[in-house]
């Protein structure tokens, strides 16, 4: 067995249901907020304009993953260097107090300015700890998997994403037929974000159990912080490289789960059972797929993986949002959405256990985290580029060039990591 997990009597099952959790929790709370954008822009952004007040609200849901790569760069050294253990506990404690302002502040209408800065100061604390919640997770994950099986252990970081996704969506469906849209619009969009603080509890509850990883307590030397930033200034070639690697992953994945709901209900004019459920199916379809893209990278290598994807996804992501645009519909979203899904599932299975490959052991968590949060700074705005690019555009299928644009940066990215027969034999699979 690869971890005091696994000697300890540890189930792999276990193992992994434990330090995903958090995963589970950070993805949720970022979920609802983008499916609830459009209320929390009325509640704490009001504006005459409609498209400049979602556009506050979109800015401010992005601008959590501006964050992001200063949370990679001080928690992810502080994991590095105490353990990863230590800091995804740290991680899920700050992602908590995240999420407790968002659910608990009051409108604009009622404190005024206050509001809207609260809500702010919410999303930073969120997006400083995400900043290495994912990095974190799939170093774990990675570390304690068996042999030749780590792709398929490290898709379950992106596995529990899309059991958030699901349940976000399955809670909208619920709320949106309980509730009139007036009443989910004043009060009933804050339900999500209390369900989440109750989830909290149980979450913190069974990360405290969580080992430290054989492979990161076997080492004899830690570096200090100091040492670890410095070791990303001399790694800032791979970083740029692996920020590519992500990009298509942050993009794709925040189209087809956040800006949905948004984009089927303000752009197309479905109604918004219509577009959860699909939200639904998406998540359903994601997370089929990322285990199987993990274990067959196990077995044929990463780059065979990852180029077959970003290729596919260059040619058809535009058609496809163009077909579904000419004529909106339940069947046709669902249909582009599940393509778009299978491309996304395919591509994550194997990109993030590649990017925990090509980092250097002793800065991996750090190395890791701060290529991730810099392409989630880009696809973290998703839902606000895509919304501006139909704006100035007047073309409603113009998100369809962003995402070919991220897969082209993916396909880059994976030719430079995996340029050479060394580079491949370097990072082939176990």
């Amino acid at each position: 067995m690869s971890s005091h997990a696994h000697r300890a009597g540890d189930s792999p099952a276990k193992a992994v249901l434990r330090v995903v959790s958090g995963n589970f929790l950070e993805m949720y709370d970022f979920t609802v907020y983008g499916y609830y954008a459009s209320a929390i822009a009325k509640t704490y952004f009001p504006n005459g304009n409609e498209f400049a007040s979602l556009m506050l609200a979109l800015s401010v849901f992005g601008v959590g993953f501006l964050v992001r790569p200063i949370g990679a760069v001080i928690l992810g050294a502080y994991i590095d260097h105490h353990g990863r253990r230590k800091g995804l506990i740290l991680t899920l404690s700050l992602m908590a107090i995240g999420t407790a302002f968002v659910a608990f502040v009051p409108s604009y209408a009622t404190i005024g300015l206050l509001a809207p800065v609260l809500v702010l100061i919410g999303r930073l604390l969120q997006g400083f700890s995400a900043g290495v919640e994912l990095g974190g997770v799939s170093v774990y994950l990675s570390e304690i998997a068996t042999k030749g099986n780590k792709g398929f252990y490290c898709a379950w970081q992106s596995g529990s994403q899309q059991v958030a996704v699901i349940f976000a969506a399955l809670l909208g469906v619920i709320l949106s037929q309980v509730m009139s849209p007036e009443q989910l619009g004043s009060w009933g969009w804050r339900v999500p974000f209390l369900i989440g603080c109750l989830i909290v509890p149980f979450v913190v509850y069974i990360r405290r159990s969580l080992r430290e990883t054989e492979a990161f307590s076997s080492r004899s030397h830690h570096p200090s912080i100091r040492e670890i930033i410095a070791s990303m200034g001399q790694h800032w070639r791979l970083i740029l490289a692996g920020m590519g690697l992500v990009t298509m992953t942050t993009v794709a994945f925040y189209f087809i789960t956040v800006y949905t709901p948004t984009y089927g209900r303000a752009v197309l004019k479905l109604s918004t059972v219509d577009v959860m459920w699909v939200t639904v199916c998406v998540g359903l379809s994601n997370f089929i797929w990322l285990p199987i893209s993990g274990a067959v990278s196990d077995r044929v290598g990463r780059r065979p993986v990852l180029l077959v994807f970003t290729i596919l996804a260059i040619v058809t992501a535009y058609p496809t949002i163009q077909w579904l645009v000419a004529q909106p519909s339940f069947t046709r979203l669902l249909m582009v959405e599940l393509w778009l899904s299978f491309l996304y599932g395919w591509y994550n299975g194997a990109m993030v256990v590649a990017l925990t490959e090509v980092m250097p052991m002793s800065v991996r968590t750090t190395g890791f985290s701060i290529a991730y949060s810099l392409a989630s700074a880009l696809g973290g705005f998703t839902p606000s580029i895509a919304t501006a690019l139909i704006q100035s555009t007047g073309n409603k299928a113009s998100p369809g060039i962003w995402l070919s644009c991220a897969a082209a940066c993916g396909l880059v990215a994976t030719l430079v990591l995996y340029r050479s027969a060394a580079a491949r034999a370097q990072w082939k699979v176990a």
